[in-house]
């Protein structure tokens, strides 16, 4: 039997560590532990090659991560997704503080690398993100668009709004009135999410 830990990308949901854990089951892999974008795993290479595990990762929109840039990257990802869409605590640090703090990196470097890899700025795709969980807790209807801003640490509802409206295409108004339409799956966000792609367009300065 060997022991391996595998590093996936696209993997950032609840529902794709199921759906990849029961795939690597029914071909016989035994699941040591899996969580959000890694899983260990004890095969039979006699068995079940690891050319087979990846082509299975494969048809579920999932890739292995075979560099240390990669993995950072994939990282960083895992760690903005739980940071702003799993905790409150925006309202307390800022995004990139958080995530310098994290990796014991610059927050140029970790930009740079971010970049290099997924065709975006580090800034934009936490934008990205903050505005989605903004889409969700409006949704919600349980907080006022103050809370929320609070809670996301916007100084202000109008900053809020205006970013709100450069990344989703429409005012918080318009969302209200048909929210489903204007919902973007968390793994599908990256370049080409933003309504407006001009940086000059784009309040980016709270992350």
């Amino acid at each position: 039997m060997k022991k391996i830990t595998l590093h996936l990308n696209n993997m950032i949901c609840d529902c794709c560590v199921r759906v990849v854990r029961m795939d690597l089951e029914a071909m016989g892999v035994k699941v040591l532990k899996i969580s959000l974008g890694e899983v260990v795993i004890n095969f039979n290479p006699l068995k079940t090659t690891l050319e087979a595990i990846e082509k299975m990762l494969e048809t579920n929109g999932i890739s292995l991560i075979k560099n240390k840039e990669g993995i950072m990257v994939k990282e960083i990802k895992r760690s903005v997704i739980s940071l702003v869409h799993h905790t409150t605590f925006n309202a307390m640090v800022r995004n990139s503080d958080y995530l310098v703090g994290k990796f014991g990196k610059s927050y140029p470097y970790l930009s740079s690398l971010f970049s290099k890899y997924e065709g975006i700025t580090l800034e934009k795709y936490i934008i990205l993100h903050k505005v989605e969980r903004i889409k969700g807790l409006i949704e919600e209807n349980e907080l006022t668009l103050s809370e929320i801003a609070f809670m996301m640490g916007y100084s202000s509802v109008q900053y809020l709004s205006t970013q709100f409206k450069s990344v989703a295409g429409v005012s918080v108004s318009e969302f209200k009135k048909h929210p489903a339409q204007y919902r973007v799956s968390i793994d599908k966000l990256g370049k080409g999410s933003f309504a407006t792609e001009s940086d000059h367009e784009i309040p980016m300065s709270i992350i």
